[in-house]
């Protein structure tokens, strides 16, 4: 077994045995914890518990009826489809698919989990597609281990179809298998009035690049990162403003030609000052240091990049290591935390921070028990691997996977049962490389259900700058400057008690700002229809979809189609 085939399938079965491990905890009362006076701090933009989950006290909100709930289910399942590929103008694929998966949940007073793996085998029919394989799904778990300590794990398996085209991938384009996985405890106790938080999360992120180009610019395979975060503090209260001293260090190690290296470190003190029933003032002052370095090039004798037989350069271990970023000094904002009903919050901040001006925020807010709204907006220093696993670890506890209903592929946005709770992870999947990058941009999503209706809907934008050496010739890795626009809509209608229709489409822009990958539109929609017979063990199901892919060199519509039966053993 190659190595790559044995990470991939520890990565995928990591999917399932997460959430089965988790069934085996204690299922005793939840310990009580409280996080007290947070701010922001953390490399994550969202990072931390939200105040609109915690209570009076500053304690977490369990959901209604979690102190009651005690289930796990499990359905594991087999399906067989037929389906055919056409792209105008160009070459027609029919493929059969065979495909086994498995969704589940686990709630009880110690334990929540939720599961989505699925791997797919296509069979080319005809046509000039080989046969492929792919793993797709996302695990997440939360044991509280003891009082006051708990453990958080989770683990994605998806597809992205390359630079810019993060949505959409059809079974007749090259595509890039991304894996990602995060692990590690979380403590928060009282020393008497006083909160102590700390934490620390393990990631790591992998890719398989199946393309034509075989292998990205700067040569990325994987990274490993460590994060840890800890802070004491005290809710308003004895004190008439709540105070909170904290500092972080996160650092991520790539795998690939040119070893990236990122490293930061921060300490800060934040005040919160209660001015009215409903609003605070919150201000901070800090420290941090932000460096990142990567390989130099390999030069001829007049200075010159070597490049490979593919025209990339290539990078000599043998040189100095290169400073890619390098800021440290004062850090410093202010801005307002705004809770005007138990259904709305909104914190914003403003201020002084990677040797510039930063902006940060966030807003929730439920209509009703049917519809609410999510909003996010970040700045922040990244890698690939540290950006994925921040999305990954911001999904909700009752994410519910979304997928397309032609490849089986995780849908570049998730809901939770909530309204209103949700996460899209298309800004990480929009480009991979291993060079450190700012992040700055915002998303929103609005998502619910009534009656028979169920809908999700996500909107994001994401400019990214890398960070490089003060050299020309590092362009030849790409661009310094990213920037991507999406949409993502999907409503769902339960026809009778054995039948559904869904619909979802998406929209993205893509800039990767130089030539030949100039500006990227992608676009599609899909349709679905199942029925249940059997018990409801056994399902028919039937989609069309239609993508348009535009790079300003090659304009691609693909039209598929797919009819099969799936089996579900429960």
């Amino acid at each position: 077994m190659t190595i790559d085939l044995a990470r991939r399938l520890a990565l995928a079965l990591g999917l399932t045995l997460a959430a089965s491990a988790a069934s085996a905890q204690d299922s005793g009362p939840p310990p009580g914890v409280s996080y007290g006076v947070t701010a922001d701090q953390g490399a994550s933009p969202d990072a931390g518990a939200p105040e609109s989950l915690r209570d009076g006290d500053g304690n977490p909100r369990a959901p209604e009826g979690a102190r009651q709930r005690r289930r796990a289910e499990f359905a594991p399942y087999l399906e067989v489809a037929a389906g055919i590929s056409s792209e105008f103008g160009g070459d027609t694929l029919t493929y059969s698919t065979v495909a086994a998966g498995v969704d589940g949940r686990i709630e009880t007073r110690r334990v929540t989990a939720v599961l989505s793996y699925r791997y797919d085998r296509n069979i080319e029919l005809s046509g000039d597609i080989p046969d492929q394989d792919s793993h797709s799904g996302v695990a997440l778990v939360n044991v509280q281990v003891a009082r006051g300590v708990q453990f958080d794990a989770g683990a994605l398996a998806t597809r992205t179809g390359g630079q810019g085209r993060a949505f959409g991938v059809t079974e007749q384009d090259d595509t890039v298998e991304v894996y990602s996985a995060y692990a590690g405890p979380t403590v928060a106790t009282h020393a008497g009035p006083v909160a102590i938080n700390g934490s620390y999360r393990l990631g790591y992120t992998a890719i398989d690049d199946d393309s034509v180009a075989g292998g990205t610019a700067d040569g990325y395979d994987s990274s490993l990162s460590h994060s840890a975060t800890a802070s004491v503090g005290m809710a308003p209260g004895q004190l008439p403003f709540g105070w909170t001293v904290g500092g972080g260090y996160v650092r991520s190690d790539s795998d690939s030609e040119f070893e990236d290296r990122f490293e930061g470190q921060y300490v800060r003190g934040d005040v919160v000052v209660p001015v009215g029933p409903t609003l605070a003032l919150t201000a901070g002052v800090g420290y941090e240091r932000i460096r990142s370095s990567q390989n130099d090039l390999v030069r001829d004798a007049g200075g010159i990049p070597v490049l490979n037989p593919q025209g990339r350069p290539v990078a000599d271990p043998n040189a100095p290591r290169l400073l890619t970023y390098d800021v440290d000094g004062l850090i410093y904002d202010g801005g307002v935390i705004w809770r005007p009903t138990p259904r709305t919050e909104l914190q914003a901040r403003a201020g002084h921070r990677y040797g510039g001006t930063t902006v940060v925020g966030s807003l929730s807010h439920r209509f009703n028990n049917s519809y609410g709204l999510g909003a996010v907006v970040y700045d922040s220093v990244e890698t690939f691997g540290t950006s994925l696993s921040n999305d990954l670890s911001s999904l909700p506890d009752d994410f519910q996977a979304v997928r397309n209903p032609l490849t089986g592929d995780l849908a570049a946005c998730g809901f939770g049962a909530t309204p209103g709770s949700g996460r899209c992870i298309d800004r990480s999947l929009q480009s991979i490389r291993g060079q450190t990058f700012r992040a700055r941009g915002g998303s929103i999503v609005f998502s619910g259900s009534r009656n028979l209706w169920s809908f999700g809907a996500g909107a994001s934008y994401d400019n990214r700058r890398y960070q490089r050496p003060n050299d020309p010739a590092f362009a030849l890795l790409g661009s310094g400057r990213e920037e991507n626009y999406s949409l993502f809509a999907s409503v769902g209608r339960q026809l009778s008690r054995t039948s559904d229709v869904n619909l979802s489409a998406y929209a993205s822009w893509f800039d990767g700002n130089q030539t030949g990958i100039d500006r990227i539109f992608s676009t599609g929609a899909t349709a679905s229809y199942s029925r249940r017979f059997l018990l409801d063990r056994l399902q028919l199901q039937a989609a069309l979809g239609i993508n348009h892919s535009d790079d300003g060199v090659e304009d691609s519509t693909i039209a598929s189609g797919l009819a099969g039966l799936r089996y579900t053993f429960w």
